[in-house]
C-alpha cells in the first residue's frame, strides 16, 4: 500500500504488476474501497501484461474523509427530480478525477488505461472528456452519462440506494441480503457478501462519505454533449441483470461516445461476481491491447 498527497487529498492505492508494463488504473464506485477490486482479479489482470492499481477514492477507504462536511441531501435529490442545477456540494467528479491523475502522478505514469465501474465510470468518463491526452483507453463498467440517470433507477432500487445501512457491525453484515435485490442473480451468495462486507467494515466504515459522492454525481450534470466529442477508445460494459443502473443505461453510453463497443453481459447485475471474471478479463484485455496498438 502506498499514499498519494493530491492538493489537500491523501489517497490510499496498491498496484499489481510490473511498473515497466503500461498502467491500468482501477476507479471504484459509491462508498466502495479498493478492496471492491478484489486481488485476484487486479492479478488476472496484471498477468496480461499490466501494472494495475487500485485506490481510495476521497471519503471512502482510507483515503481522506471530509469528517463534517454536511450536505442537504433531501434538497439535492428534489433539485435533481426536478431537473434543476444542483450546488453547493463540497465537491464534483472533476475534482475525482483530479484525485485519480494524482494517484498516475505519484506513479509517475504519464498515460494509462482507465476503467471505472459505476459511480467509477462516471469518473473514468470525466477524466476522458477532460485529459484525453492521458488517457489511452477508457472502460466504463455498470455506468451511465449522467442525464438525470437517478430517474432510471427502479423505484425499489432507489430506496435501498438511498436508505441508511444499519452502523452496527453484526447487523451491518445481515444487511447484505438487500443488495441480491440488484446483484447477479445466478451468482449471488449470501456468505460471500457477507465476507466482503466484513472485510469492507473492519477496513474503513463509513457511510457519510457515501452522500457527499451522490453529491457529487448530481452536481457534476450531464456529461453526453463532451462525450459525443470524445476521441478515446472506449469500451462499455453493462450486465443485463443490472436493476440498479438499468442495461439501457449502457447503451445509451454506448451509442453517444463514437466507435465505442458495447458488451452486454448475461447472468451479470450491478456487480462483478467471480464466475464472470474470465470473460470480463478477456474483453477488457482486448479493449486494451487494440487500443495501445491503435496508439502505436
Amino acid at each position: 500500500m502506498a499514499r498519494a498527497k493530491v492538493a489537500e487529498m491523501e489517497l490510499e492505492y496498491e498496484t499489481f504488476g510490473s511498473p515497466d508494463d503500461p498502467a491500468i488504473l482501477l476507479v471504484m464506485g459509491l462508498g466502495a474501497q479498493l478492496i471492491h477490486w478484489p486481488a485476484k482479479f487486479c492479478q488476472m489482470l496484471a498477468d496480461g501484461g499490466f501494472q494495475v492499481i487500485r485506490f481510495d477514492n476521497r471519503d471512502a477507504g482510507l483515503s481522506t474523509k471530509l469528517d463534517g462536511v454536511e450536505v442537504d441531501f433531501v434538497a439535492l435529490i428534489a433539485a435533481a427530480l426536478e431537473g434543476r442545477e444542483v450546488s453547493d456540494t463540497p465537491y464534483d467528479l472533476s475534482d475525482m478525477s483530479e484525485d485519480a491523475f494524482g494517484i498516475l502522478d505519484d506513479l509517475g505514469i504519464e498515460k494509462a488505461h482507465i476503467v471505472g465501474a459505476s459511480l467509477g465510470g462516471m469518473i473514468a468518463q470525466t477524466m476522458a472528456i477532460e485529459r484525453p491526452s492521458r488517457v489511452i483507453s477508457l472502460t466504463s463498467i455498470m455506468s451511465a452519462t449522467g442525464t438525470r440517470e437517478i430517474l432510471g433507477i427502479p423505484d425499489e432500487s432507489l430506496a435501498l440506494l438511498l436508505a441508511p445501512a444499519p452502523t452496527e457491525r453484526s447487523a451491518y453484515l445481515e444487511y447484505q441480503d438487500q443488495y441480491a435485490i440488484w446483484c447477479s442473480k445466478k451468482y449471488f451468495d449470501a456468505n460471500l457478501a457477507r465476507e466482503y462486507a466484513a472485510a469492507s467494515y473492519d477496513r474503513s466504515h463509513y457511510p457519510d462519505g457515501s452522500g457527499r459522492q451522490i453529491a457529487a454525481l448530481l452536481a457534476s450534470g450531464d456529461r453526453e454533449p463532451d462525450l459525443a466529442e470524445m476521441n478515446v477508445p472506449t469500451l462499455v460494459i453493462h450486465g443485463r441483470d443490472d436493476r440498479l443502473l438499468l442495461p439501457l443505461l449502457g447503451q445509451r453510453t454506448a451509442d453517444v461516445i463514437p466507435g465505442s463497443n458495447y458488451f452486454l453481459v448475461s447472468d451479470m447485475g450491478h456487480d462483478l461476481p467471480e464466475p464472470l471474471w474470465p470473460v470480463v478479463v478477456d474483453t477488457v484485455l482486448s479493449h486494451l491491447r487494440n487500443s495501445v496498438s491503435e496508439e502505436e
